[in-house]
């Protein structure tokens, strides 16, 4: 299913299941709406278990849902029933607790990876794998826009679950908050030349932030470990630094640079132009722009769980500035994204890899796979240029991606 096929599905599942939902006669269809409609599970009735038996226990507790291949735990109330209340006739438990129970009597095998509760009206997610799940939660009536959040129902691969959504949000707010502190230090801040090298400035240090968190540096929290070595002081000069080595293929480097700071040689060279030139004006640093790119920014924040949808609105926070002047950073939603790429080229993207997974001959498939990576590498998406900010976008990634 495309997204905007999963959106639309989501919208008709509020429209069924908005104000109503009783345990013991809605519970199956439900669930099996979700599995089958959200996410197109095949055979769905052979691959669910509803009111399976807690094994060795003598009152014969039951789990309403259970979804053997990716240990998922389903504890499921009527609604208007409150998720993080202890419930009358369970021995003053939550429900959560009670499905903790039911959980601690399965077999080691079976033990449940997710545990869900859920009234109909929302549906909280707690991730096992961590010593203290607290939930992530979804209510029905947004669950067109975080529909995304449910993935580990049918996909083993799915680690945590995020709210992509507020998370790129939140990474907008912290480059809005960074380009202020940036432009209070420049000698003409109102200057074109200013506002050209602040937007270059912000647009690197978001990209080492990122690229720290998903690995594209090679190793967690490199950009941050470099910065931390220097005072506000000498920030300045550490950062000038650091953009002309990511622009530098290792035989382009100074031969003596690991003796003289191994950090700084470690991180890899960066293609595609972002780190070119040495034109970019760098105001000097405070303690509170310190603070924020070593703490608020990278510390506390995981630029690897943004979504890439929403990525490029990150960006134009920094890229437009008449914008945030005339009331804060602009996002365009995924709603309103997927409405343009979808038809545009998405849809029949995901159709001819669809086409190529169903192929039965192992060969032909893989011969066809590859073909599809060299396309996918070929094609170029919104291949815009923003004068003297960011070198044109290209697919050079999508390789990877595949």
């Amino acid at each position: 299913m495309t997204d905007a096929q999963q959106r639309e599905a989501a919208r008709q599942f509020y429209y069924k299941w908005n104000g109503k939902g009783k345990e013991d006669e809605d519970a199956r269809s439900y669930w099996i709406d979700i599995l089958v409609n959200l996410f197109g599970m095949e055979n769905a009735t052979d691959r669910i278990q509803f009111e399976k038996k807690v094994a060795g226990d003598k009152s014969k507790k039951r789990i309403d849902v259970y979804i053997p291949e990716t240990h998922v735990l389903i504890e499921q109330k009527s609604l208007g029933i409150a998720l993080d209340k202890p419930q009358a006739g369970h021995e003053g438990k939550t429900p959560y607790e009670q499905a903790k129970e039911y959980d601690n009597l399965l077999p080691y095998a079976e033990k449940a990876r997710w545990i869900i509760t859920s009234n109909f009206a929302e549906i909280w997610i707690y991730d096992m794998s961590v010593m203290k799940p607290e939930p992530k939660i979804i209510a029905l009536t947004d669950l067109p826009s975080k529909f995304h959040m449910l993935d580990f129902l049918l996909n083993r691969e799915v680690k945590k679950v995020t709210d992509e959504m507020k998370i790129s949000l939140q990474a907008g707010e912290l480059v809005g908050t960074l380009y202020d502190a940036f432009l209070l230090q420049y000698k003409n801040p109102e200057s074109d030349n200013t506002l050209k090298s602040l937007n270059k400035l912000c647009v690197r240090i978001v990209f080492c932030l990122y690229a720290e968190d998903a690995g594209v540096f090679g190793k967690k929290n490199m950009f941050h470990d470099y910065m931390a070595q220097f005072d506000a002081v000498h920030a300045r000069k550490a950062l000038r630094d650091l953009f002309r080595v990511l622009n530098q293929k290792p035989e382009e480097r100074d031969p003596y640079l690991a003796d003289d700071d191994p950090l700084l040689a470690a991180f890899p060279y960066v293609n595609g132009g972002l780190f070119h030139g040495d034109d970019i004006e760098i105001p000097p640093f405070t303690a509170e722009i310190m603070d924020l790119l070593l703490h608020k920014a990278s510390d506390d924040f995981d630029w690897s769980e943004i979504s890439p949808t929403i990525f490029g609105a990150v960006f134009e926070s920094t890229l437009n500035p008449e914008t945030r002047r005339k009331g804060g950073m602009h996002y365009t939603s995924i709603e309103n994204i997927h409405k343009v790429i979808d038809p545009l080229f998405l849809d029949d993207l995901k159709q001819e890899l669809a086409q190529i997974k169903a192929l039965t001959v192992a060969r032909t498939r893989n011969q066809r796979l590859r073909a599809y990576q060299d396309k996918l590498a070929s094609l170029k998406f919104l291949d815009a240029k923003f004068p003297d900010s960011i070198q044109a976008c290209d697919s050079s990634y999508s390789q990877k991606a595949a």
